[in-house]
């Protein structure tokens, strides 16, 4: 049985208004809480994306 890993990377807006992404990859379970961790902080558009390995998601415009 082959198992798949998918890995997560996060794109969020700062509480000061910059365009933020994530510098490590995730697990979907990871991800998640760190989601949960940035909105309680005060961030907006928290997003959990999908990356392909060895790729790490491009802050939004």
């Amino acid at each position: 049985m082959t198992v798949k890993m998918i890995n997560f990377g996060l794109t969020w807006t700062d509480t000061g208004g910059a365009h933020r992404a994530s510098a490590v990859a995730y697990d979907r379970v990871s991800g998640e809480r760190q989601k949960l961790r940035l909105e309680d902080a005060g961030c907006t558009a928290v997003e959990l994306v999908e990356v392909q390995p060895g790729q790490l998601p491009q802050p939004r415009a």
